[in-house]
Formats: structure tokens, sequence, C-alpha cells
């Protein structure tokens, strides 16, 4: 008897931590790049948004006219334009160079360098440098971005971000049913943007969008009504900087 009370306690108790046990989250992802920098860090922390799912992104810096400074960082497919499904001749897929100017448009145009193809996208020739480039991370991450020497003591720091097949009401399959390249986006890319005054630093800035980029890449234009975008929007959680 004492024996069976001694079992109904047990499994009540472990039935009890079962019901209550938390769920444990997926660590945050930690990167640095260009640590032989000779200039600040740049913190990015990012916290995704409830339509997270891979995203491509880039962080870059600009003076207050406009020029571009450098890139911080960048996804590594977008930044060498070499995808892990991107050749599948030997019929199955395998990593290639695919072209996809509709990918981060606002940054590629800013950026300035015209590829032979007449696209503003790195090529596998002319990646951008692995110190600025990294994988997606899957969830929320950090990292630590250095500039190649001292920035100006005020600059605007970029960043923008999209994510292939979030079609919504209005950025449907057939909006564009000619341009190929809009149905490698969907929803275009939206652009994040903090104002830096090195003179006055904040122990924080936030990120906030300002617009979305072109739908297929074929300008460098930033539009700044968001009344068609849905989804895009809550692909980032929060997105603050810190300057170290």
């Amino acid at each position: 008897m004492k024996l069976q009370i001694f079992l109904l306690i047990l499994l009540s108790s472990l039935a009890a931590c079962k019901s209550g046990k938390v769920q444990e989250q997926p660590l945050k992802s930690e990167l640095t790049t260009n640590a032989s920098g000779k200039g600040p860090v740049v913190y990015l922390d990012f916290k995704k948004g409830p339509a997270h799912n891979h995203p491509s992104f880039v962080l870059w810096a600009e003076d207050l006219d406009g020029n571009f400074i450098q890139t911080l960082f960048i996804s590594k497919a977008v930044g060498t334009s070499v995808y892990e499904h991107g050749n599948p001749s030997s019929g199955h897929w395998e990593a290639g160079e695919i072209r996809r100017p509709a990918s981060l448009p606002y940054w590629s145009h800013r950026r300035g360098i015209q590829a032979p193809d007449g696209l503003y996208v790195p090529t596998a020739e002319n990646p951008v440098p692995d110190a600025y480039t990294g994988a997606t991370p899957p969830g929320d991450f950090g990292i630590h971005a250095r500039f190649d020497r001292e920035p100006p003591s005020k600059f605007r720091l970029y960043f923008e971000i999209n994510q292939t097949w979030d079609w919504n009401e209005y950025w449907t399959n057939n909006l564009y049913p000619d341009d190929d390249e809009y149905k490698t986006s969907c929803q275009p890319a939206l652009v994040y943007m903090c104002e830096v005054d090195l003179d006055h630093p904040q122990p924080e800035y936030t990120m906030k969008v300002i617009g979305h980029s072109h739908y297929s890449g074929k300008t460098g234009e930033l539009f700044t009504d968001l009344g068609t975008i849905t989804t895009a929007l809550q692909i980032v959680g929060s997105l603050t900087v810190k300057i170290l």
C-alpha cells in the first residue's frame, strides 16, 4: 500500500514538472566583422519579429551629405551573389552564382559599384570582402561591426532587410507578371535608419523604418509610403545600436 502511494505521488510530481516545464529559447547569435578595423565598433542588436523567416540584410554608414562610407555587415549570399541553392544543373541544388538586384537595392545603389552586367549587385568575381560578410542568423543576433577608420563625428547608419515569398493583398504574385526580379522579392526591402553624433553620444540608438526600396531593384529610390506593407514590417521586432 505504501509503495502504491509513493508511486502515485511520484507520478503526480513528474506530471506537474512536465506541465510546468519552460521551453528552451534558442541562443542569441553573436557575430564579429572587420576585427582589424581602426574605427569604433557598431553593436547592432536585432530581435526578430513574428514574421521573421531567414531574411537577407545589410548594415552600412553614410555621412550627413549622403556619401557612402562603408558596408559594415551584409548577408554573405547577397554580398557574393553566391547562393547555397543557386545551381540545379547537376540534377540537384548546389551553390552557384545568381544575380538578385531586388534583394537589397537601396544599399546596392547607394554603394554605387556597377557590375559589367549593368547591375548594382556584387559579383562572385568582385564580392564584398569576407571581413564584412556572414551567414544570416536564424533568430535574434548581435553584430560587432567595426569601421575601417574613424568616421565623421556625425553620420547615419542604415539597415536594409528583405525576405522572399512574403506576398500580401497588394504585393501579389501577378502584380508585375513580366518582372522576374520582382517575384524574387514580393514585398520590397525595408530600410531602417538612425543618426549618430559622436560629440554627443547616446547610450543606445533605435533604428526606425523610413521607407521601402524599389520592388525589383531597377533603381535606388526610397519610397516613404508604407501603406501597402504588412508582414514585412513584422520581420524586425526591434533594432537598436550602440557605439563602442
